[in-house]
């Protein structure tokens, strides 16, 4: 969320008094929508322009999909809200050295896919195109919302040999409660936000707090994972992740930092050497 966002809560909480309606389509929309597209940074352009880039379509939008690699033993990687596949950068040499194909995509709305906004749902569905075409993961490598869809696709099916999770959203059900928390929206408008996400946004699924809750029925996933959190993330408290140990338990292993917050924690040296030794073929 930009600097602006008390600016723009104060807006919406001022609105809400007079227009509560308009105040309500306007914060969903802000809710659905990235506020900017990430950039490749310098220190990520060499590898992100040695990509093999291919394409795939969801629900019409066009997607950026990302290779580096002949495909064989693929590792998918997930990039989380207003981020974008170049974020792995670092990743891509230390896993072809394994022998791996890193493989990832900028989600709709994202990176260098078409779009304005992407759900949960599309997340599944291309991470489902994706093993179609690649067959199934020898790994997956999560961050942040990115994680959220990747423990869905795995209990919908999809295939992966080890997963792990960086920052992970256990439950979609914390996103709107900390887009309210940012924007210091009123309690009405809060109301008015998780109607409209269960019944606008995803209109199509029963019970769509609980679906989205990787807590929730965990032995729907037979897979070895690493839960990579820090301790003083300010957007995903700590304590998702020790709630995901808990649902998984001996699947799971739990690794805590200090110090790295959210986004800062994906590109930490320890933190890829922890990724990449948990997936890495001898293991």
């Amino acid at each position: 969320m930009s600097r602006g966002a008390p600016l723009a809560g104060a807006v919406l909480n001022a609105l809400s008094r007079p227009a509560p309606g308009l105040a309500g389509r306007a914060a969903f929309v802000l809710f659905c929508h990235p506020l900017r597209r990430g950039k490749v940074l310098p220190r990520e352009r060499a590898v992100h322009e040695r990509a093999v880039t291919e394409e795939l379509t969801v629900n019409g939008k066009r997607v950026r999909v990302y290779r580096w690699g002949t495909g064989e033993r693929p590792v998918l990687m997930l990039h989380g809200w207003q981020s974008r596949a170049s974020r792995y950068a670092a990743f891509v040499p230390r896993l072809q050295t394994l022998g791996l194909t890193p493989v990832s995509f900028d989600a709709p709305g994202h990176g260098g896919s078409a779009g304005r906004s992407t759900t949960i749902l599309e997340y599944r569905e291309i991470i489902r195109q994706l093993q179609d075409r690649y067959g199934a993961f020898h790994s997956m490598i999560a961050h942040s919302l990115g994680a959220t869809s990747a423990l869905l696709a795995l209990r919908g099916g999809i295939k992966a040999g080890r997963l792990v999770t960086v920052a992970a959203v256990k439950d979609f059900d914390h996103l709107p409660d900390e887009f309210v928390r940012i924007l210091r929206l009123r309690p009405g408008l809060r109301r008015d936000l998780r109607d409209r996400i269960e019944h606008q946004l995803f209109a199509e699924v029963s019970h769509p707090w609980e679906l989205f809750d990787a807590t929730r029925g965990p032995t729907g996933i037979d897979v070895p994972m690493r839960i990579i959190h820090d301790k003083d993330d300010d957007m995903v408290p700590v304590e998702q992740a020790y709630a995901l140990k808990a649902a998984y338990g001996d699947r799971a292993e739990l690794v805590v930092t200090a110090g790295l917050g959210h986004r800062k924690v994906l590109g930490e040296a320890a933190v890829i050497d922890s990724a990449v030794d948990f997936i890495a073929p001898s293991k």
